[in-house]
């Protein structure tokens, strides 16, 4: 065989995906399979010159990786501890953006028509005041004004407790 560090590279170059889709399927867990493969490859190494072959030096850490994880899976677990008081963690809503759009589109469709264009080209096609106006046939006065008021008129439906645009989860509750 090559010198240790030679042969092992090329094991390492040719097989490793090999090895990591078999330490995957044991462990069932794309973190925890290479860790195995890790662990297992490590060993290996440090017996590399009682092995005869790169072949058997491929079973012998198939044959490590087995083993290893036999150990993992009879030691005691000592991952999670119950406890008393939950830690606050945020999480993620994955459908809050979504949420966020509906109700911000339907803030936007309670605008008069004038309104509603000068805050869609001036915010979301990031248009300015000169190009609005030239798009809309009216002054830069008018936009700014326009838009100015779109705004108020915003605040004021996000602002207000007593009568609150519904979100989307609101509109079919009872």
């Amino acid at each position: 065989m090559d010198s240790a560090p030679e042969a092992f590279d090329r094991l390492l170059r040719e097989r490793s995906a090999a090895l990591l889709r078999t330490a995957y399927l044991l462990t069932g867990d794309r973190h925890l399979a290479e860790d195995l493969l890790q662990a297992a490859l490590t060993k290996t190494y440090l017996r590399w010159s009682s092995l005869r072959d790169e072949a058997a030096a491929e079973a012998y850490v198939r044959k490590v990786m087995v083993s290893v994880y036999t150990r993992w899976w009879q030691r005691k677990w000592n991952g999670e501890r119950p406890t008393a008081e939950l830690p606050d963690v945020e999480l993620l809503d994955p459908y809050g953006a979504a949420d966020e759009r509906e109700y911000v589109r339907t803030l936007l469709t309670s605008l008069p028509r004038r309104q509603r264009a000068v805050i869609v080209l001036r915010f979301y096609e990031d248009m300015s005041e000169k190009d609005i106006a030239e798009a809309l046939g009216i002054s830069p006065g008018t936009v700014k004004s326009t838009a100015s008021a779109a705004m108020a008129r915003l605040r004021s439906m996000v602002a207000d407790e007593a009568s609150p645009v519904p979100t989307p989860h609101e509109k079919g509750a009872p």
